[in-house]
């Protein structure tokens, strides 16, 4: 089977099912509704993830920008809301509110390991603690009948074998989807993601496992499916960076050279719309720098964006960058990327 049809196969997740096997992975602060919005103009995937929310923030009801809890109406049937928090309790009353709005899934977040995140005992530091990390998986259980997912890494130590435990853990305690990222927890992106890792956490739960980690083009997808025989991939750096790549590699979309500058135009004005000029123009520096991995000289681009102060002069530099048709790279350059 080839990738494509590979992908366009249908997944059981839960109650549910999903059309394709190729999803956004979530990405904090990069992965907002401006940006889901430019994806969903593209189409070809199955699910897209939201950026992190906090649980806290959720149940009480706090500002959506700052939380993160935002969306379109039109996005909910294939939209996963991620959550991460320590108190089973309250996690559980986030999922709760996140089914009565009407998405496709929860997913919490084992997996992001800065520092902010871990000082509070949220994200990968939450690996640590198995007893916990299943406790909250259980009472979201519980208290939604939507798929429920759970994004997580290798672990604290490199051992494939904790992974496994922690996977088996999770669909025991009423999972019905994993998204596994097969890097220890303290490296960010320094090392190769050892896809290997997904066939032993596949090998060990009956439910579906999607991969995550270093696919930047197509020969990746064909070798993390040969090694980690994984239920499906979640794009998150490659799906920064080129926004299409869904459509590209389900539907035989075919991009033309302008898209690169139509698209980043094209999420400028999202972001304003969904969050004002200001937060838009900090949405966009951190956009940047994934877009600049398009291009030869990337850094070009980067700096231009940056020293952009207001939204009309960072649309004149963008369509300044691109009136030379700058070089583009086949594979994006990951350095920039970090």
């Amino acid at each position: 089977m080839n990738i494509k049809d590979f992908f366009n196969t249908p997944l059981r997740v839960g109650t549910k099912t999903i059309n394709k096997r190729l999803v956004l992975a979530p990405l904090s602060k990069l992965g907002n509704t401006a940006f889901r919005e430019l994806l969903a103009e593209f189409g070809g995937y199955g699910l897209l993830f939201s950026e992190m929310s906090s649980s806290r923030a959720v149940v009480q009801g706090k500002s959506q920008v700052q939380s993160g809890f935002m969306w379109r109406p039109e996005e909910l049937p294939f939209l996963v809301c991620q959550i991460y928090g320590d108190e089973p309790g309250i996690m559980a009353g986030a999922a709760q509110r996140v089914e009565a709005e009407g998405f496709f899934g929860v997913d919490i977040n084992f997996g992001c390991s800065v520092k902010s995140v871990c000082k509070n005992n949220c994200g990968a530091a939450l690996l640590k603690n198995p007893v916990l990390a299943g406790e909250i998986v259980s009472s979201i259980r519980k208290t939604v009948s939507i798929p429920l997912f759970v994004k997580f890494r290798t672990g604290w130590e490199d051992n494939p074998k904790i992974a496994a435990d922690m996977a088996k853990r999770f669909e025991g305690s009423g999972a019905d989807a994993l998204t596994f990222h097969p890097r220890v927890a303290p490296d960010r992106r320094t090392r190769t993601p050892k896809w290997e890792y997904i066939e032993i956490v596949k090998n060990a739960v009956n439910i579906p496992v999607f991969g995550n980690g270093n696919i930047f083009d197509s020969h990746d997808c064909e070798k993390m499916l040969q090694i980690s025989g994984c239920d499906g991939i979640a794009l998150g750096r490659l799906a920064a960076a080129r926004p299409w790549i869904f459509a590209q590699w389900t539907q035989d979309f075919n991009p033309e050279h302008d898209i690169f500058e139509k698209s980043a135009l094209t999420l400028v004005d999202l972001l304003v719309k969904h969050f004002g000029e200001i937060t838009a123009m900090r949405r966009f520096y951190k956009f940047s720098s994934y877009y600049a991995a398009n291009f030869k000289f990337g850094n070009t681009f980067y700096s231009l964006v940056h020293k952009a102060k207001t939204v009309d002069m960072l649309k004149q530099n963008i369509r300044q960058f691109f009136k030379n048709r700058p070089e583009t790279v086949s594979r994006p350059n990951i350095t920039l990327m970090r």
